[in-house]
């Protein structure tokens, strides 16, 4: 492609500003691609993404966005799976593992409340904070990408907060100006008392000045869409860098407790720590080991 792949603003084009045609995009490279939704690549990243209503899987709550990947779609209905390879698909795994920027772009034949009525319209700055694959509406895997806004205007319909009790309950939901997801540190810190502040994968203790460190890990996500719950059963004992790379699907635990792809070996569970296999199911389909 001719034009340059260029990340985050161009000089000109304000958040808000309306497109009659995707054609009007691509002489600056806002857009560069017609007739793709996703304008990137493995190697350098995708910079730009244009909902246009053409996946069953999306959804559109202005500020958190779950967008569908390329590949397999014909005339607005999937007949092949998806594939992690996929140019645009990698492209914004790199987006997301380095924390590029991506401008999205709704289209009028996007259904969301946030869409314009005719033409296409610059919704501003989001970032990748999430990749994963599910079984779609259509039966056939599909490669899914949570994107949250990151410019300076929110919109009027604002994320959620998540605040959790100590227990398996009800999720009590309230408004906020930011996403995040309040975690029971109380639940956390007692499984990370349980193992030391060891690593269930590595063993390793970080040492402080004041003590240990470990992260308490989520198996399964909570939130949109994955649901997951804040107790025992879905939270490991993790160093950061396992933590990361559970998140990141880099590896998978069987429900015998064996790591499947980058790490070998199995998974060291307390006797009194009781883990939720159906956790273990959810992550291993997510990431596409099962």
């Amino acid at each position: 492609m001719s034009r340059p792949i260029i990340f985050g603003e161009i000089p000109g084009i304000k958040e808000g500003h309306w497109f009659e045609g995707r054609k009007e995009m691509m002489p600056s490279s806002f857009h560069r691609n017609w007739g793709s939704g996703i304008d990137g690549n493995g190697k350098e990243g995708t910079a730009a993404i244009v909902l246009s209503g053409g996946y069953e899987d999306d959804y559109d709550l202005g500020d958190e966005i779950l967008y569908t990947g390329a590949g397999g779609n014909k005339n607005g209905k999937q007949i092949a799976d998806q594939t992690w390879e996929n140019s645009g698909n990698a492209g914004l795994l790199k987006s997301m593992d380095e924390g590029l920027p991506v401008r999205v772009i709704r289209g009028h034949k996007h259904k969301s409340d946030f869409s314009p009525k005719s033409g296409y319209q610059y919704a501003g700055l989001y970032s990748v904070i999430e990749a994963f694959e599910k079984v779609g509406t259509n039966g056939y895997k599909i490669c899914l990408f949570k994107l949250i806004y990151s410019g300076t205007n929110p919109s009027k319909k604002l994320p959620e907060e998540i605040e959790l009790d100590h227990s398996v309950r009800d999720k009590k939901r309230k408004k906020g100006t930011v996403l995040r997801i309040v975690r029971d540190s109380k639940i956390a810190l007692s499984i990370k008392k349980l193992y030391n502040f060891r690593c269930q994968v590595c063993g390793t203790a970080i040492k402080t000045k004041n003590g240990f460190y470990a992260e308490g890990a989520h198996i399964r996500p909570l939130g949109r869409p994955h649901d997951g719950d804040d107790s025992t059963t879905n939270l490991l004992c993790l160093c950061p860098n396992h933590h990361v790379m559970l998140d990141k699907g880099t590896f998978s635990i069987s429900d015998e407790y064996l790591f499947l792809g980058e790490e070998k070996g199995k998974l060291f569970v307390h006797d009194k720590h009781q883990i939720g296999l159906d956790n273990f199911k959810h992550h291993r389909e997510s990431h596409g080991y099962d």
